[in-house]
């Protein structure tokens, strides 16, 4: 059983969810440090003018982990982003099956980021037709060390393989994985190119790297099969 693990993030880009589609069982890692204007509380739109961050505002002290960070809702930022999606995505195909969604999202109030992020990622994943299992890392025991956290969670979920982002070989020790009976395999992504609204026709023009609502937006219920259909093996560490 193959498990990947990452932090909550806001509408994350393609390659997180390729990340969800490629293991049994995807665990959001709530419990780690918070860390501002990275990706945990924003992300990016495709605009007419290139594109744009939607930002969601915390209160926050140093050191906080994710599940601890609440949202200011002094700032009036879920009818903004609900605007941005309207105004920027309204020409685009399947804007339609999608908008009403994220009108009752940003209709509720939201007290905690890890809350809104943990959600956002569960829908985006049925939307997307994963059948990923998704689990919550605050729910179970582990250590503080960066590596035995992640094998402690790979048992706690049954897994014997741990899928790995690209620079996993740089922050892990490996010798922990292969002394606890854990493969490990690096996920080989490649951004795929689709008919993009304000892109036009020329592929110069399109923006990777961008929520994977843009993907939504644009392509609807064939999301997926873009999603996958370009992406590379697993490989072996």
């Amino acid at each position: 059983m193959i498990a990947a693990i990452h932090q909550p993030q806001y509408l994350p880009w393609l390659g997180y969810f390729d990340k969800i589609a490629s293991a049994d069982v995807f665990i959001l890692l709530d419990n780690v440090q918070f860390k501002k204007n990275e990706w945990q509380n924003r992300n990016k739109i495709r605009t007419a003018q290139g594109w744009q961050w939607l930002t969601v505002p915390v209160i926050h002290d140093f050191g906080q982990r994710i599940s601890q960070v609440k949202i200011n809702d002094q700032v009036k930022w879920r009818e903004a982003h609900f605007k941005a999606l309207c105004l920027n995505y309204r020409r685009a195909p399947f804007y339609d099956l999608y908008i009403g969604q994220f009108r009752e999202i940003y209709d509720r109030p939201w007290d905690d980021l890890g809350d809104i992020n943990i959600f956002m990622v569960q829908k985006i994943v049925q939307w997307l037709g994963i059948s990923t299992r998704i689990l919550v890392a605050s729910q179970y025991e582990t250590t503080e060390h960066h590596t035995q956290r992640l094998i402690d969670l790979c048992r706690a979920a049954g897994a014997d393989t741990y899928l790995s982002g690209a620079d996993g070989k740089s922050y892990m020790d490996l010798d922990r994985f292969q002394e606890a009976g854990i493969s490990l395999q690096v996920q080989d992504f490649h951004h795929p190119l689709y008919s993009q609204v304000w892109a036009g026709k020329n592929s110069e023009n399109f923006l990777s790297h961008m929520s994977v609502i843009d993907l939504l937006f644009n392509c609807g219920p064939e999301s997926l099969k873009l999603l996958r259909g370009l992406t590379g093996t697993l490989q072996k560490i």
